[in-house]
């Protein structure tokens, strides 16, 4: 009787039908034309199915909550489900084109997208920058990033974007050494004769870098500082610039990435006299270090890595981050970058975001002491 009940209860409160339902079920006694005989039921009953009836309730809100992520999922496209474009704040053919362009071919071999690499060039790598910061926080148009990142709010009066706020970190990819280069007609095989040379010429000798406040202008203002010498800045559009005018002995030195000057050095076109690491690079294990060199204490190393603009999906960036770091950790790509003195790195965006910080405070204080700014 109590299962009668339960079951005819509960549709007759669904159907919204009480008194035909309960009538026809023979619970209670209702003329057609009348009053039911409530008094005729069991109380005891009634209140039985009350909470039956918030069970029945609790129950079927449980079981929505469980199917309500995968209902919003379904309606979410997959990531990606279209391009990406990766955003170069530099000229094609430097370290950071190259390394994009990397890192690109293997995300579109991997997702079935095309990621496109589109180079914006000028003003210290701030207009590729702005592009990105006021982009559709989608996950479709990343920004690949050079130590100059974290240098220009302190290179510029005032900036379109914020350096931190703007930007959500992906991750580091890789660390990049330096070495320093000469034209081989400098009459200077070592660190050490360079800078003598440097002293008994005041002014005479340039050093070429990619605009103001690049990695090589900082390396460069660090080296002079250090070494008390006076060498001056010469600052080109891209790295290609640059080593084509060392090539033709305009400037005569260059703190160059190892990617681009190993070549040139093998060729005997450029002279390497240290790298800015504090240990030797494994592609040029005869170059000596700085500090090895009669520079105690020299150490200058950049990155590259990847963000996102602020507001991108945590979701989207831990696909991002998972792919890139198992790009990097790929055989042929470790191969590759070790063979150009290259780190593959791939933290997480959290250690990612503490680095640009902490670089932002380092480098100001390189830029004051250098009297540095943005032409």
């Amino acid at each position: 009787m109590h299962a009668k009940l339960n079951f005819t209860l509960y549709w007759a409160l669904l159907l919204k039908r009480p008194i035909c339902t309960l009538r026809c079920a023979g619970i209670v006694d209702v003329p057609r034309h009348g009053t039911p005989d409530y008094g005729s039921m069991d109380m005891e009953l009634m209140n039985s199915m009350r909470q039956v009836m918030k069970r029945y309730l609790v129950v079927c809100l449980a079981v929505l909550s469980l199917f309500a992520p995968f209902c919003a999922e379904a309606q979410v496209p997959a990531y990606p489900n279209q391009p990406i474009r990766l955003v170069v704040p530099s000229g094609a053919g430097g370290i950071t084109d190259i390394l994009a362009r990397l890192i690109g071919q293997k995300l579109t071999e991997a997702w079935g997208q095309q990621v496109l690499v589109d180079n914006r060039v000028g003003a210290g790598g701030t207009i590729g920058t702005d592009l990105v910061a006021k982009a559709a926080p989608d996950g479709y148009t990343l920004l690949m990033v050079y130590p100059s990142h974290p240098v220009n709010p302190s290179l510029y009066s005032k900036l379109p974007y914020d350096t931190v706020k703007d930007f959500a970190p992906v991750t580091m990819v890789t660390a990049v050494n330096l070495v320093l280069v000469v034209n081989p007609v400098v009459h200077a095989r070592t660190l050490k004769e360079l800078i003598d040379l440097a002293k008994a010429k005041p002014g005479a000798l340039n050093y070429g870098a990619v605009g103001e406040g690049s990695l090589g202008h900082l390396a460069g203002a660090v080296f002079r500082s250090m070494a008390g010498i006076n060498i001056v800045h010469v600052p080109y559009r891209g790295a290609p610039q640059v080593t084509t005018a060392l090539l033709a002995n305009e400037v005569q030195m260059y703190f160059d990435v190892t990617i681009t000057a190993i070549p040139q050095i093998k060729a005997g076109k450029l002279r390497g006299l240290a790298v800015t690491s504090s240990k030797r690079a494994a592609a040029l294990p005869d170059v000596p270090t700085m500090a090895e060199a009669g520079l105690p204490g020299y150490e200058v190393v950049g990155w590259n890595g990847i963000l996102a603009p602020a507001g991108t999906p945590a979701e989207i960036i831990r696909k991002l981050h998972a792919e890139v770091v198992r790009i990097l950790n790929l055989p042929e790509m470790r191969a590759r970058l070790a063979a150009d003195a290259v780190e593959p790195i791939g933290n997480s965006p959290e250690e990612f975001a503490a680095v640009i910080k902490a670089d932002v405070a380092k480098w100001a204080k390189v830029v004051k002491e250098a009297g540095m700014k943005a032409e």
